[in-house]
């Protein structure tokens, strides 16, 4: 590229450039005596500029994050977050009441279901359990579904269970529904939950109701709720078992996974009919 300062003419003369700056006129070889190099320069940036060029360019990459400070000025990392957590202080959760105090019949439990302020967080829309005790079979929800409006699992989980139940051969007025909480709760915190005493709270509603057989949709977090590792729905199983006087539960992929993913219903008939020796 042709230097935009100064062309040079055969003959050796100085040639004008009309620059936005003025008109400038620069010999071959630079003289500081003789040469407006302040009118040169800014007819230079002028010329680049209107070339599209406003700003310095170099090859070589720049940290435009670091802090400045060398290797060995480099403060620690931070703590994990887990341990910023852990030392923070978490305010316990109220417990339900003291369990001697807990409704004896199945009928006062649904009132105090209804009404128990430390059961559900404040403003959430409650569903009573229904059925009788004693039924052949309690189906237990770890809470009432989203799109429940007139009663628990009257939406679309509550549509896929009554064909579940026709397919067994159970009405649903012989079947004895609940749930471990009484209002659907956004991504609730298990864990949280038991420590405020709900999974006592279900084992003692479970005796209320007394059924025959115990059937547990969403048995992995119903088992985390009463304290067992979430994986091992086996352990959780036998502790509500021995909680209840031996009570026949079997666990089970909860009714949303069921409707999303219907390749499992054929896993739950499998272990339906041999649990129940059909």
């Amino acid at each position: 590229m042709i230097s935009p300062i100064a062309l040079k003419e055969p003959t050796g003369k100085v040639k004008t450039a009309n620059w936005t700056g003025g008109n400038v006129a620069l010999p071959d070889t630079a003289d500081a005596t003789t040469t407006d190099w302040n009118a040169a320069l800014t007819a230079a940036l002028d010329w680049w500029r209107d070339a599209g060029v406003d700003g310095t360019f170099v090859d070589d990459a720049q940290n435009w994050l670091a802090s400045g400070k060398t290797e060995g000025q480099r403060s620690a990392p931070p703590p994990p977050l887990n341990a910023i957590i852990s030392e923070r202080e978490v305010p316990a959760l109220p417990k339900v009441g003291d369990p001697s105090q807990w409704p004896k019949t199945l009928d006062a439990f649904r009132t105090w279901w209804m009404s128990e302020p430390l059961l559900a967080p404040a403003g959430l829309n409650r569903f009573a359990p229904e059925g009788q005790e004693q039924a052949s079979l309690m189906v237990l929800v770890p809470m009432p579904s989203p799109d429940d409006n007139t009663s628990l699992l009257s939406g679309r989980g509550g549509r896929l269970l009554d064909a579940m139940l026709a397919a067994m051969g159970i009405e649903r007025s012989r079947t004895y529904i609940a749930s471990a909480v009484p209002a659907y709760i956004p991504m609730p915190d298990w864990e949280g939950l038991r420590a405020t005493g709900l999974g006592d709270v279900l084992l003692h509603h479970i005796t209320l109701a007394a059924p025959a057989k115990l059937l547990i949709l969403g048995g992995s977090r119903i088992s985390t709720l009463l304290g067992h590792a979430p994986t091992n729905l086996a352990h959780g199983l036998r502790g509500i078992n021995q909680e209840t006087s031996g009570i026949d539960a079997m666990p089970a992929w909860d009714l949303d996974a069921m409707l999303v993913r219907p390749a499992l219903k054929a896993g739950f008939w499998s272990r339906w009919l041999e649990w129940t020796g059909n």
